[in-house]
């Protein structure tokens, strides 16, 4: 048996008496149309369920009221969290959200990136974690990241933290610590988590000891690598400073197989103090990102790039030299906060 066809314009205009045209007036509220036009429209629209074509509405320069959001993963407690908070800000300003899972793949992200800007969205927010795509550099519509500094021209959302970082090391040290591991997905001069470590270790006269497992790790193959580098460091370390939860997590249950007692033989401290998370682990000793505040923040300056006259052009185009100029980027941080427990 066929499946029922969506309705047409065509049939919306038949089953109000009307022509295409006025359809066409009425929807897009161009001209004058009497009341009954209106209401006769609106009825045969109801009835027949249909829906507007937005890819048809985007080539004839207008909105589509769709903000397209690219993410590693959901899965993700941080990633399925900060998802939930950017869907409702957006929603207070009248726009909808397609989700974009990356699953940490450069090719994925770039297929996203190409259903986004074909589509015609309104705007996009990247919390990704795949770098050096080039792609990013040559989009010219509204555009926002989350925790990832991609070009000079756009605007960047985080939490503080190298202050997030040195809170972290400092807690362990107050706490007694003396050999302090960080476990982060990659040691770079750009991980400021990294870098709040390590200048309160130089300040203490401290060697700093850095664990890696990188962040697009399967899930079934990171508690295998976490305890590879565990094992490797045990005898020369006494806390660890998880730059994530869930890592945090793993550090706990290595500890457990062990028979490290936490926090008596291992302090354990991580970072983005999620609620689901905390959940899990009400006693986790975190710093906390200010996940609505970050979402929020992230709407608000891409609602501002779509408002604006200057904002980049939807059909393409390059910007002029006055608008790379204007679009220099900047960088929202927002305070983190110290959650205390029992682990650290």
């Amino acid at each position: 048996m066929a499946q029922p066809s969506e309705p047409t314009l065509a049939d919306v205009a038949k089953e109000a008496g009307v022509s295409l045209t006025t359809v066409s007036r009425v929807l897009n509220n161009r001209g004058y149309l009497s009341q009954a036009t209106k209401d006769k429209v609106a009825a045969a629209i109801q009835h027949l369920g249909y829906r507007p074509n937005q890819v048809a509405r985007s080539l004839h320069g207008k909105s589509t009221q769709t903000i397209g959001l690219i993410v590693p993963t959901v899965a993700l407690p941080f990633f399925g969290e900060l998802a939930v908070e950017i869907e409702n800000a957006l929603a207070e300003h009248g726009y909808r959200i397609l989700i974009c899972n990356s699953m940490g793949r450069s090719d994925r992200e770039r297929d996203y990136l190409d259903l986004l800007v074909g589509n015609r969205v309104d705007g996009i927010i990247s919390g990704a974690h795949n770098e050096d795509l080039d792609e990013y550099h040559s989009i010219r519509m509204p555009l926002v990241t989350i925790d990832r500094t991609l070009s000079p021209r756009i605007p960047n959302v985080r939490c503080e933290n190298e202050a997030g970082g040195r809170m972290a090391t400092r807690r362990l040290l107050d706490a007694g610590a003396r050999r302090p591991a960080l476990l982060t997905s990659r040691s770079h001069p750009l991980n400021l988590r990294e870098h709040g470590y390590r200048s309160v270790l130089e300040e203490a006269g401290i060697e700093p000891i850095v664990l890696e497992v990188p962040f697009h790790t399967p899930a079934q193959e990171r508690p295998i690598l976490v305890a590879e580098c565990l094992d490797g460091a045990a005898e020369m370390i006494d806390a660890v400073f998880a730059t994530d939860d869930l890592a945090a997590a793993e550090v706990i249950e290595w500890a457990r197989q062990r028979d490290l007692e936490v926090p008596r033989d291992l302090r354990v401290i991580g970072f983005d103090g999620t609620g689901t998370v905390r959940r899990a682990l009400p006693g986790l000793t975190t710093i906390r990102q200010p996940l609505d505040l970050l979402a929020r923040k992230a709407v608000e300056i891409l609602v501002e790039q779509i408002a604006s006259p200057r904002s980049t052009e939807r059909d393409g185009g390059a910007a002029s030299p006055a608008d790379e100029d204007d679009a220099i980027a900047r960088t929202v941080e927002f305070p983190v906060t110290l959650i205390e427990g029992w682990t650290a």
